[in-house]
């Protein structure tokens, strides 16, 4: 399974916030930072805030801030979130497999989508970037 480009971002946006001190970063600098056109990088921030995970402030002194709801969210929730509950492989449609009827692979991808998502739903942001994950992106981010 590959996740949807948004998907990686909001959970990748979500880590770097959780490993950033002050000053808050901006939606510009966080996409510089990620390697991603900043209009992407918006429409994530702009789902997670609906999402309540991050705050988003504009202005002089604004920027985004990890929300409580942010740092103890289910990755699992997040992930299901961004990717919607649709099969793995699309059955139906405007091309209909002609094995469907007989078919058991559906309920199996179905399985095992739900198997990936029960793996994560434990997890959470502050999970993730717990030692060794932490210090890393410290480094990354460019801070000691």
């Amino acid at each position: 399974m590959r996740l949807l480009r948004s998907t990686d971002l909001a959970l990748r946006m979500l880590m770097r916030l959780a490993v950033v001190d002050a000053p808050s970063p901006t939606t510009r600098a966080v996409a510089e930072d990620m390697e991603v056109p900043y209009t992407h990088a918006a429409k994530v921030v702009a789902e997670l805030q609906h999402l309540g995970l991050l705050a988003a402030r504009r202005g002089r002194g604004g920027g985004l801030a990890l929300t409580e709801e942010g740092r103890t969210a289910s990755i699992g929730a997040i992930v299901r979130r961004f990717e919607g509950d649709d099969d793995v492989v699309e059955c139906e449609g405007a091309n209909p497999c002609p094995l469907a009827p007989g078919c058991l692979l559906r309920g199996a991808l179905r399985r095992a989508q739900e198997a990936f998502y029960a793996s994560l739903d434990p997890l959470t942001i502050t999970d993730v970037v717990a030692t060794p994950t932490g210090p890393l992106l410290l480094q990354i981010s460019g801070r000691d």
